[in-house]
């Protein structure tokens, strides 16, 4: 028997079920009858991740009539696409909810209450599930066991776990079936649950496993990924596919990245990272790729990416999908002559093209010469609009008018703060004249310690590199160069002393060498005191940035999203009370 499989690596829109359905459409007739089974990620119609618009009666009932429309059309293939499903229960289940629902990084099985949306007595149940379409009609489901509930997962709170875990079969050749092992994203990743749904499936005796999911991308996500698989694979000796949802969410990326496992463990396959593709498969296990782009794209590499080349792309991607998805076209930046804002207009010229960034620069007395010029040099470069609005005469109006609350007082920074505000006022008064989007541009690092005004240059729709250490930032930095092939950021941007410029001499008041891992340490690892003396760290500078951190959540919760490409960001995956008291102690 020889059939051949396609998975289908797309890129569809939150709550777009239309424009989903359409886009599952065109692809379906891109492959036509190359593939008599045609796989899709999880959330392709619905988009992922839903959240509340779960709790939308009308939304439901409208992706399901996608649904219906889409399986009415589908003859002789067999479409699998991820989607929810709504059920009518009365509380039976709860037992395997229990087994189920949990955290893969060792915080084991948690409790869930009885007022979780989807345990409710007599409530509708929601499973996250892969539906099946043959024949003009839906004729299985297979749902979702293990609902993940840490970092930016909440997935306990929408849906119930899959009731039994059980194969597929799928008669693709005449006379002869193959049995599924059919799993979605989180059902791969079992330690820490008690719920082993690949072994499950195995024991029941499958020909090949499919995993279809939304895994969203944080840097060097792939190895463990692959290496996961490939045990899983060993275990088995069965095929294992799977296909991955790419594109930009809110705060999330996904990368895409669809593997493909023969029964020996090898990876024989691999979709693009950061963008759409169709993988052929033969099965018994062969590969052929069926071109997405009007144009060719080199050879996808199964090595792991160099961190620089995968933090570009996943920012590149977030913010194209973010202004694609919102239906905005043109980008704003306050661009200093510094680094981290240096960096965010290169990677917004990637993402939307020269033509749709515009930079403004705003001078005050306490800018050096040297940052407009570097400004200058930087837009000159990338090909983009600067224009200059000098600040000077409003700082000074503004204190003058401010002077009944300041007389008296030694200058701070409620003065140098005040040039980030009008600054902060101005990009936002540009952005609304031009239907644009101001894009911020503070570090991770800045983030963490509240080194950043609100309402200043905090102001802004999307933070592209709010998730990137400082260091991280010069290295990116560097890479944009080398893959521009010319100096599109200045030299002197990569070398001076970083300063935020709004006093005298000012210059930024880190190590950066030093602090930028150590936030990561205290962000991404939740550190203990012993563990950073352990690594050298002094000790009361681990507690200075610890108190820093906790002063300026306030701040964090009132910020554009961040866009998401490490273990830990800022953002709905990190939930700490803007009220805290409490100090760690050895």
């Amino acid at each position: 028997m020889k059939v051949r499989i396609a998975l289908a690596q797309i890129n569809p829109t939150v709550g777009d079920i239309q424009g989903n359905l359409e886009l599952i459409r065109q692809t379906l007739s891109r492959i036509g009858t190359q593939a008599q089974l045609v796989v899709f990620p999880e959330g392709s119609l619905p988009g992922y991740p839903a959240q509340d618009l779960l709790l939308e009666k009308t939304f439901l009932a409208d992706l399901q009539d996608a649904l219906e429309a889409l399986a009415a059309e589908i003859t002789d293939q067999w479409v699998i696409v991820g989607t929810v499903r709504e059920e009518s229960g009365s509380g039976s289940g709860r037992g395997s909810r229990q087994l189920a629902v949990g955290s893969r990084q060792g915080q084991g099985r948690l409790a869930v209450g009885s007022k979780q949306l989807a345990a409710g007595s007599g409530r509708k149940r929601l499973y996250n599930t892969a539906a099946v379409l043959h024949d003009g009609r839906i004729v299985a489901y297979r749902d979702k066991s293990l609902l993940p509930t840490y970092d930016v997962f909440d997935e306990a709170r929408y849906f119930t776990p899959a009731r039994e875990i059980e194969p597929l079969e799928l008669a693709l050749s005449p006379g002869e079936n193959i049995r599924v092992g059919l799993q979605i994203c989180e059902d791969l990743w079992d330690e820490g649950y008690e719920t082993k749904v690949t072994d499950r499936l195995g024991e029941q005796g499958v020909d090949l496993f499919i995993n279809i999911s939304a895994s969203p991308f944080t840097v060097d996500r792939d190895p463990p990924r692959r290496d996961l698989i490939a045990e899983k694979v060993r275990r088995w000796n069965k095929p294992f596919l799977y296909c991955n949802l790419v594109g930009g969410q809110d705060e999330l990326v996904f990368d895409g990245r669809s593997l493909v496992f023969d029964g020996q463990g090898q990876l024989i396959s691999e979709g693009a990272s950061f963008d759409e593709d169709l993988i052929l498969i033969d099965y018994p296990m062969n590969t052929a790729r069926l071109a997405v782009a009007s144009t060719p794209r080199p050879a996808i590499a199964t090595a792991t990416q160099p961190r620089e080349e995968q933090l570009a792309g996943a920012i590149e991607l977030g913010i194209r999908d973010y202004f694609k998805k919102t239906g905005h076209r043109e980008a704003l930046i306050g661009l200093s002559g510094g680094i981290d804002s240096s960096v965010v207009a290169a990677l917004a010229v990637r993402a939307l093209g020269a033509g749709n960034v515009t930079a403004l620069a705003m001078p005050s007395t306490y800018n050096a010469p040297d940052s407009l010029e570097d400004a200058r040099q930087l837009a000159q470069g990338l090909g983009i609009e600067l224009q200059v609005i000098a600040i000077e005469q409003l700082r000074r109006q503004m204190l003058a008018e401010l002077s009944p609350f300041f007389e008296g007082t030694e200058p701070g920074i409620a003065e140098e703060n005040l040039q980030a505000r009008l600054r902060g006022t101005l990009l936002m008064a540009v952005a609304n004249k031009r239907g644009a989007l101001v894009l911020t541009t503070g570090n991770k690092t800045e983030l963490a310690l509240g080194y950043a005004t609100l309402y200043g240059d905090m102001a802004g729709a999307l933070a592209p590199i709010g998730d990137l250490p400082k260091n991280d930032v010069y290295l990116l930095g560097r890479y944009l160069n080398e893959v521009a092939g010319k100096k599109i950021i200045p030299e002197r941007v990569l070398t001076k002393t970083p300063s935020a410029e709004l006093s005298a001499g000012q210059v930024d008041p880190f190590d950066y060498d030093v602090v930028a891992p150590l936030v990561e340490a205290l962000v991404v690892n939740h550190a203990s005191d012993e563990e950073l003396a352990a690594q050298g760290y002094d000790q009361s500078l681990v507690r200075d940035l610890r108190r820093m951190m906790t002063r300026s959540e306030y701040k964090r919760r009132q910020a554009a999203p961040v866009i998401r490409v490490t273990g830990k960001a800022f953002g709905v995956g990190r939930r700490y009370p803007i009220v805290n008291r409490y100090e760690p102690h050895p």
